[in-house]
């Protein structure tokens, strides 16, 4: 009786990233399953999920150091106790959710990566695994007797997201260079659009005649249409006048200036670098991207602008990633006890002598 051939248990995972002659790039951490997974994702995911997913689940088994087929709850149970150790030489760093390891937003995205791989595991349906290994979460009676999850496998801090005060937002626009620049940083700051939707505007994007740009590189794919100050478009056509090289083939708006890369479309790493050495200028402790992100809807929140607005704004698809702005707009609470308690005092004065 001829035996079926097993892979060993034991493998070492090593992320690698390959660019294909279509210019897409690869990744493959060296098991068959895992590379296959990851070649089915590119097709469904953004490129910087694609990769997220190959250095999480690289990062998984690296720890587990089982094949795949044979990973059990307890040994993701186990993976999580491992992130949440502190690593040498920063025993003494206890994080805001009170952990010493990576934190728990990092643990559950490498989670989800797991959890993702194993359902498209269970799906091809042509290998031994038949249950996801990653517990929706832990047992308890009382969830039991509800039917519910029970507790969370890793518990998480909903933190409010920092943003910048007037003042600070005038400084970081002053310690800006270029019109380029001031331009991207005001797609953000005042239109609330993603750093890599940013980079993703291309000249055809631009609405001019409607102070609008169209938006093809959202998250999760999802494309919009939405408005954008007079400011911003200022900002664009001086730096198209000034500043764009006249050499650039690119239908990207925005490009490298100088060096080697002049007239080639920016990169993440570019407009982060632009950005960090602008908040330096400024002698400012923070302000990323995504801060300023946040700090637009704030202010539009502030300004009186629907929650259901600010939504079709930001490109989020639940409410639920919006109304965090609710909590970040100072006056929106204050306003809403204030009305309340002043219909309850007067409810409560009714039939009273004065």
């Amino acid at each position: 009786m001829q035996s079926t051939r097993r892979c060993p248990v034991e493998w070492s995972p090593s992320f690698e990233c390959h660019v294909r002659p279509d210019g897409e790039r690869e990744y493959k951490i060296g098991h068959r399953l895992v590379d296959e997974f990851l070649e089915f994702v590119v097709g469904r995911a953004r490129p910087n999920t694609v990769r997220a997913y190959a250095h999480d689940l690289s990062v998984f088994f690296s720890v587990v150091k089982k094949n795949p087929t044979e990973v059990k709850p307890k040994d993701v149970m186990a993976f999580v106790t491992v992130q949440r150790r502190p690593k040498p030489g920063s025993e003494n760093v206890v994080r805001i959710d009170g952990s010493a390891g990576l934190s728990a937003s990092t643990i559950k995205r490498r989670l989800a990566a797991v959890s993702s791989f194993y359902g498209y595991l269970i799906t091809r349906d042509d290998v031994d695994v038949t249950t996801n290994p990653v517990p929706r979460g832990i047992a308890t009676r009382q969830g039991r007797s509800r039917g519910g999850r029970g507790l969370p496998l890793v518990r998480g801090v909903r933190r409010l997201p920092r943003i910048l005060d007037a003042a600070e937002v005038e400084s970081l626009m002053g310690a800006l260079r270029t019109e380029r620049d001031r331009a991207m940083t005001q797609a953000m700051v005042l239109g609330g659009l993603r750093r890599c939707e940013v980079l993703g505007l291309r000249l055809s994007d631009l609405r001019f005649g409607e102070w609008r740009v169209f938006i093809t590189e959202g998250k999760g794919g999802y494309e919009r249409l939405v408005p954008l100050s007079p400011t911003f478009f200022s900002t664009v056509a001086r730096y198209m006048d000034r500043e764009r090289p006249e050499e650039a083939t690119t239908d990207a708006l925005f490009v490298s200036l100088k060096g080697q890369r002049r007239g080639q479309p920016l990169s993440v790493p570019g407009l982060d670098q632009i950005i960090s050495a602008a908040r330096a200028r400024a002698g400012l402790s923070h302000g990323t991207c995504h801060e300023l992100r946040h700090t637009c809807f704030t202010r539009l929140r502030e300004a009186g602008m629907a929650i259901e607005a600010i939504q079709a704004q930001a490109g989020h698809r639940s409410i639920t990633s919006t109304r965090v702005y609710l909590h970040l707009d100072m006056h929106w609470l204050a306003d809403e006890y204030r009305r309340a308690t002043e219909t309850i005092e007067a409810q409560a004065l009714v039939g009273v002598a004065q």
